[in-house]
């Protein structure tokens, strides 16, 4: 092959990627073809011969899914010193409790982790339990940089401590400010026992 095609295909891999990653809304670098291609091709997860979601029945109803972490969330959020309350908020708005989940920017189970936040919290994201204590862990890493505001620290979840940081609080972006409004809703719901 002449490296004048191998510059036309590189060329135009980059074309492509300016287009499905044209801003990410995470602190997550954008990320890149050859990067994407060489995970799917090497899961570094494929092999742990660990937990697989494939081996758990998902019930159908939120509230089920919701009931089936609820130990796991109890004892990682004592664990981890997060009100449970805000991390079922947490975890009912990123997925509803599917440990399938994943979003379209690539977060990944029950608390929709970008991958290389997983990563800096030493979790297996694709692991449930593994996941929920990663997004329960950044709750708290979050809430303690916050001094407690949950407004920052679910802005930050939402939208990256970098935009947060930024603008002195939640960032102008309808997203994140639903997000916010939505997620303090069900926490207030989840905390009067409802």
């Amino acid at each position: 092959m002449r490296m004048s095609n191998i510059s036309k295909v590189l060329g135009r891999m980059r074309e492509i990627e300016a287009l499905i990653n044209p801003a990410p809304p995470r602190e997550e670098p954008a990320a890149r073809f050859e990067d994407v291609l060489e995970e799917k091709l090497d899961d570094p997860y494929a092999e742990e011969g660990g937990f697989a979601v494939e081996d758990i029945a998902i019930p159908e109803s939120v509230a089920e899914r919701l009931a089936m972490w609820e130990p796991d969330l109890q004892e990682l959020s004592g664990k981890y010193g997060v009100d449970p309350d805000l991390a079922r908020a947490v975890m009912r708005m990123e997925s509803g409790g599917n440990p399938n989940a994943v979003s379209s920017a690539g977060a990944i189970g029950l608390m929709q982790l970008m991958p290389g936040t997983a990563k800096g919290l030493g979790v297996n994201p694709k692991d449930p339990k593994r996941n929920l204590e990663g997004g329960i862990k950044y709750l708290a890493q979050l809430a303690d940089k916050y001094d407690g505001d949950y407004v920052k620290t679910l802005a930050a979840y939402n939208a990256g401590s970098g935009r947060v940081d930024s603008y002195g609080g939640v960032p102008p972006f309808p997203e994140t400010e639903r997000y916010v409004k939505n997620v303090l809703a069900l926490y207030r719901k989840y905390s009067r026992g409802d």
